[in-house]
């Protein structure tokens, strides 16, 4: 099987265990929980990152995880991690000139491997919609104990909705300040609509010391929590000239 490198620089101390809190919740999801779509409502969320995090301590917490790039709108796998060597990904296997074996790689991460994006399209619905991807995806969560998968946005794209149809489980990614209630609750009806219970939310770079996340907590999570899951706040050190709100109306 082909290696690829992943240069993943290390988190600030408490984001780590945020995501660690979130790892560890995901265990216990069950052990029919395997392929979790991670998304969010609209771009620059931090859903790719949340995705490469929880796969990185989910392989080297000793779970075989597999992470697939299925972001084929705007995909930063490869530029931000400075990944090389990448000759087939998930387009070649869904365009049909690739099989399974040529699109999954081994990584420097114990127990981690990624089904990567080559080339990114302006229109990739077509091929999203190909059988080939919900038989790709079945066969993963048969080799591993994981599948996270990496989406595009909910919002305007309904990409992100058919993929999550064919997954286990969704968490939502949601920028503190950044992302209306009006934008989260379109995003958990969508997935709802589809058949995907919704795991949890992670509240992205939220100012703890500000109060935010216990604002954002009482605003949203009690209202939502119990009908969609457990609630997760993870915090990436977003500095301090964020917008302190915990969501915008």
């Amino acid at each position: 099987m082909k290696k690829l490198n992943l240069k993943i620089k290390d988190m600030p101390y408490a984001a780590e265990e945020a995501l660690n809190r979130l790892r560890v919740n995901i265990k216990f999801c069950g052990k029919n929980t395997k392929k979790i779509v991670i998304t969010s409502s609209i771009p620059n969320e931090g859903k790719s990152t949340v995705s490469v995090r929880l796969w990185k301590l989910l392989s080297e917490a000793g779970f075989p995880t597999v992470l697939v790039d299925v972001d084929l709108h705007k995909s930063e796998l490869q530029k931000k991690y400075e990944v090389e060597g990448i000759k087939e990904g998930l387009n070649h296997f869904l365009s049909g000139l690739a099989e399974y074996e040529d699109v999954v790689y081994e990584t420097n991460i114990p127990n981690g491997h990624i089904v990567p994006v080559t080339t990114l399209l302006e229109n990739p619905s077509a091929l999203l919609e190909d059988p080939r991807l919900g038989e790709l995806l079945d066969r993963l969560a048969e080799d591993y104990r994981y599948v996270i998968i990496d989406t595009p946005p909910l919002d305007n794209i309904s990409d992100g909705a058919l993929i999550a149809s064919m997954s286990d489980g969704a968490v939502l990614v949601v920028r503190c300040g950044e992302t209306s209630k009006a934008l989260v609750r379109q995003s958990l009806q969508q997935l709802d609509r589809v058949g995907c219970p919704v795991l949890g939310t992670v509240l992205n770079r939220a100012e703890i010391r500000s109060g935010a996340y216990k604002k954002y907590y009482n605003r949203y999570g009690k209202k939502y929590g119990d009908y969609y899951g457990d609630y997760y706040g993870a915090y990436y050190g977003g500095d301090t000239t964020e917008k302190k709100a915990g969501i915008k109306e």
